[in-house]
């Protein structure tokens, strides 16, 4: 199935308004599959092996080690089917249309199962308050088919302009990557210090998983569509721990603000969508706050970052 004739441009103009219902839903459902792979996969630093990874057509787990085998599963915005392999071959696949977080995750695991994929995850979303169990979720069930490709293909976007910043940093880098809990897309430069012991929490999610999320001294940034009470899709920047001035620090493009509620940078996604280069305008807001970060927090720039671009 193509793209739709309407949906050609390359920054696609989505409300969030227009598709918070999906938005919700989607967000349930990616942390059905997310703790799939949560399950699966060995533990690495900063829980990055529980992400997913953007493709030419959704969301991925990427490849997950099941006993003696790989399976992945994708959501395909295109066709918009979510797409269950195992690496001896075997396909099972089912559309993604309206329907209840609850017969959603039915169906994935009922489809593992067909895999011969026999595992257990716990049914309690994380990071979102008031959150109803996977299984007994009948309130969630909106699927926008053209909303949520167009989410997509703003993920496209984002991801493709922060593997192009991320190709600029030698230090500790994390993947570019999309979190299932918080929804977003980021990528997060380290410098190599130790930080403070994290004292804030998130819901249903335990005190020792932030700390190890953020154990050490970060400038992260990336892309969501503005659920959480936001409202408005945004590109962001923070740092942690934040050094003294960070706020108040001038960054590019000039449309871009510090937001005392969030304690990051933001770059709304319209103000992207319509500039005249909009690459630049979040290539530019990108480096200036991580520039804000590491310039105040005393970082090693001159062994962190390349002093030439590689091609």
């Amino acid at each position: 199935m193509p793209l739709a004739d309407s949906d050609s441009e390359t920054w696609p103009r989505l409300d969030f308004a227009d598709w918070s219902d999906t938005c919700a839903t989607l967000h349930l459902w990616t942390q059905v599959v997310g703790k799939i792979r949560l399950k699966l996969a060995p533990m690495v630093n900063h829980w990055w092996q529980a992400t997913l990874y953007v493709t030419a057509r959704g969301l991925t787990t990427s490849a997950m080690p099941y006993r003696n085998l790989y399976v992945q599963i994708e959501f395909d915005f295109v066709d918009h089917l979510l797409l269950l392999r195992t690496s001896d071959g075997p396909v099972e696949r089912f559309a993604l249309a309206p329907m209840s977080v609850a017969d959603f995750y039915n169906e994935a695991m009922r489809r593992l199962r067909s895999l011969d994929v026999d595992i257990h995850i716990w049914t309690m979303p994380s990071e979102i308050p008031d959150a109803i169990p996977f299984d007994q979720d009948r309130q969630h069930a909106s699927y926008d088919a053209d909303a949520a490709q167009r989410f997509w293909r703003q993920l496209v976007q984002a991801d493709r302009l922060l593997h192009q910043f991320r190709s600029s940093f030698l230090g500790k880098c994390s993947p570019v990557h999309f979190f299932w809990g918080s929804f977003d897309m980021a990528v997060t430069r380290f410098s190599g210090r130790t930080a403070p012991a994290m004292d804030r929490g998130a819901p249903n999610v335990a005190a020792w998983v932030m700390r190890e999320a953020y154990s050490h001294e970060v400038s992260s940034c990336g892309f969501w569509p503005g659920n959480g009470g936001f409202g408005r899709a945004a590109f962001y920047s923070y740092a942690y721990p934040e050094p003294d001035g960070f706020a108040s620090a001038p960054v590019l493009p000039l449309s871009a603000y510090y937001d005392d509620g969030l304690k990051q940078f933001v770059l709304l996604y319209e103000a992207v969508r319509t500039a005249a280069n909009p690459d630049q305008a979040v290539l530019d807001f990108l480096q200036t706050t991580y520039e804000a970060c590491a310039d105040r927090a005393g970082w090693d720039r001159k062994a962190l970052e390349r002093s030439q671009p590689v091609k």
